[in-house]
């Protein structure tokens, strides 16, 4: 393929359910072409294998984010998070998330999974990668993208903690 930068996926489905999609779209400014990689994550998130599975012909980055539950919170010990989800729509909803980042800002690539069930302290809960020519765009929209995911995601998160369990408003 020719490009400056046209990530492919090396595997499109992988041992976790996984989603992928190639977008084409020829507007304005040519022929626009991303790559998106969502999989689910009910038993364990791995974000180095995610992103493995990208390539990166051309692209002058990847921008990461990896998000961690905490083993304190607000001073209080936290033993576990238990995340649960509205299982047949949370990869619609980051698919379109990623969607709508490769189009606003422009980036080749976004892969994404996030856990669900229980969650213990130091493990990873969250992982986003954008692969983009610049790194200015794969950050704007990594930050753009782990915000969306908490305001619209179907999850929901029940912190227990040292004090007892409570549910969390939102994923923040």
């Amino acid at each position: 393929m020719n490009g400056p930068c046209v990530g492919v996926f090396r595997r499109l489905c992988g041992i976790l359910m996984t989603q992928c999609l190639r977008l084409t779209n020829t507007g304005s400014g040519g022929t626009f072409m991303g790559q998106i990689l969502i999989e689910n994550a009910p038993e364990q998130l791995k974000s180095n294998a995610l992103r493995s599975k990208m390539e990166l012909d051309g692209c002058g980055s990847v921008v990461s984010f990896v998000g961690l539950t905490r083993g304190v919170d607000d001073g209080v010990e936290v033993h576990r998070l238990e995340f649960d989800a509205w299982s047949e729509k949370l990869p619609e909803v980051l698919h379109q998330l990623a969607s709508q980042a490769i189009e606003q800002f422009g980036v080749e690539g976004v892969a994404m999974s996030h856990r669900t069930g229980v969650v213990l302290p130091g493990e990873d809960i969250v992982c986003i990668h954008v692969a983009s020519i610049h790194r200015r765009e794969g950050f704007e929209a990594c930050s753009w993208l782990i915000d969306e995911l908490k305001a619209q995601a179907p999850l929901w998160k029940k912190e227990v903690r040292a004090d007892g369990a409570l549910w969390k408003e939102g994923l923040g």
